[in-house]
């Protein structure tokens, strides 16, 4: 009788042994996948608030572009700061037609890449800078930050990402200025070449916008396109 007693004590010890090891193995299941979702849901966010920040900076660009503010007016520069409106920048969007030819020159001498304060000519070598970090350096400091040339104000609480002004950290954009060809036959046409479709530009450039957003982590970066062209209304 004192023999299987003991038996069943040992039997007894070893399914407490087995069940505290299969406790502990689903608290330690539990705990890796509680950081794993909060890894996943981590790196969205980021990447949403990255993503929303590239999008800013297009609008800032455009805007840039065109010499106004998100409502529509007339950019309004600051005594306090020349860049605003670029009143004192060393590189401008020009209107006339006349301009194009001397803009390009100041772009194409500017080395190691083809641009001054957010204005490049037309990228030649490789097109997707920002997979090559060495690139990607020489561009950033030829970039344009948020509101550097519009005056946009980053409000208190805005997105980070905006907010940050260090070096590679935060976002950026630029503006290629691309001459367009007006004596081609035209893009859209409905019975021959008497319908073609006139942009009628003046200049007669194309802008491409490049903006690209580094997230608060190393591994989030946001790359977005655009095509401006500024078309003059016909009197």
């Amino acid at each position: 009788m004192s023999a299987s007693r003991q038996r069943q004590r040992g039997l007894s010890l070893l399914i407490v042994i087995v069940i505290v090891m299969l406790t502990m193995l689903m608290a330690v299941w539990g705990a890796r996948t509680a950081l794993f979702n909060e890894l996943i849901v981590g790196n969205d966010a980021d990447y949403q608030r990255s993503f929303e920040a590239a999008q800013a900076m297009l609008q800032d660009a455009e805007l840039d572009i065109l010499g106004q503010t998100a409502d529509g007016s007339a950019c309004q520069p600051s005594s306090s700061d020349g860049k605003i409106c670029r009143r004192t920048a060393s590189a401008w969007f020009v209107v006339e037609e006349k301009d194009v030819v001397s803009l390009l020159s100041t772009l194409e001498s500017q080395s190691p890449v083809p641009c001054l304060q957010g204005i490049c000519a037309k990228r030649t070598g490789k097109q997707d800078f920002w997979n090559d970090a060495t690139l990607l350096g020489q561009m950033r400091n030829v970039g344009a930050r948020y509101g550097e040339f519009t005056g946009a104000r980053k409000a208190a609480g805005s997105n980070p990402i905006l907010q940050a002004t260090a070096a590679g950290q935060g976002a950026w954009y630029w503006v290629e200025v691309m001459p367009y060809a007006t004596s081609s036959t035209g893009l859209i046409t409905n019975s021959g070449a008497a319908a073609k479709l006139e942009l009628n530009l003046n200049p007669a450039v194309v802008y491409r916008i490049t903006a690209v957003a580094q997230g608060l982590k190393d591994s989030t970066q946001v790359v977005l396109q655009s095509t401006l062209a500024r078309q003059k209304l016909k009197d």
